[in-house]
């Protein structure tokens, strides 16, 4: 499994301007619906942290979070963050590929279903109510499978599929946020942390959309420059991942005050070859 990083694109966003009427009118019911007091744990603040959804293996000595692959066990004594891929299929042939969705619920146009070309991944349609259903059911069963794991939170990947150039507008922000709401109930009512992954654009709706948390990968890269963003919205319950030295160097400004890791960006197991792990 490669990085979940995500490539940024010129499309930006039909529907982000009504995502925010969205999420502040969907505040209090969503919530509500979500169970009257959900109980849940957050990842402790700036404690040190290992990326794992390439592959499991050993936690470095003194890391105490870590996020692994829905597949995977979580870590004996940590904070485990269970990584769910929510907004796309997996690859064609693997477990939770196209194969095993109906096909009405992935994205299509004139040349068949719609494919994320960064990941090779088709791309669910969550465009109406009923289809969000659909899919919600779906994944809420991985999410169960966390939740019965031991798995303290969840990391719902792809929240950003709206802004690729593939989606050409018809995914919206508004359905993004309306679908995540979906998942986010579930999970706490499964005594589960939701993880924000990504998709800077939408932190500031991140209450009304039930986030308790950020794992934002590339924020330090000097191309987008956007730590602060998620700081603003989530305070210091954070978690930053980079990939490249100038990225790393961007985000340990933050680094007394949210977990930061440096990984290789095809997140490989420790001894595989190219594995990268560094901290501030």
């Amino acid at each position: 499994m490669r990085s979940r990083r995500r490539s940024r694109t010129g499309a930006i966003v039909a529907g982000l301007a009504i995502a925010t009427t969205l999420g502040a009118a969907a505040t209090a019911l969503d919530l509500t619906r979500a169970g009257a007091n959900p109980t849940f744990t957050l990842p402790p603040v700036n404690a040190p942290f290992d990326y794992q959804i390439g592959g499991a293996y050993t936690p470095p000595s003194g890391v105490k979070v870590v996020s692994r692959d829905v597949k995977a066990s979580p870590a004996s004594g940590l904070y485990n963050i269970c990584y769910v891929n929510a907004f796309q299929t997996q690859q064609e042939g693997d477990s939770g590929g196209p194969q095993e969705w109906d096909s009405d619920l992935l994205l299509t146009d004139a040349g068949g279903p719609v494919v994320d070309p960064d990941w090779d991944e088709v791309i669910l349609d969550i465009t109406t109510d009923a289809k969000r259903q659909r899919i919600a059911d779906k994944i809420n069963g991985y999410i169960d499978q966390c939740a019965s794991k031991g798995f303290d939170a969840v990391e719902l990947d792809n929240y950003d599929t709206f802004t690729r150039d593939v989606v050409d507008g018809r995914i919206t922000a508004g359905h993004a946020q309306s679908y995540i709401r979906l998942l986010s109930q579930h999970a706490h009512a499964k005594g589960l942390a939701v993880g924000q992954k990504n998709t800077v654009e939408l932190a500031g709706d991140r209450k009304a959309n039930g986030l308790d948390f950020a794992i934002a990968e590339e924020c330090g890269d000097p191309r987008w420059n956007e730590c602060a963003e998620y700081l603003a919205a989530f305070g210091d319950n954070a978690i930053f991942i980079e990939y490249t030295s100038a990225g790393m160097k961007n985000a340990c400004v933050y680094g007394d005050r949210v977990s930061v890791v440096r990984r290789d960006v095809d997140v490989t197991p420790a001894g595989g070859s190219g594995y990268v792990r560094e901290t501030c």
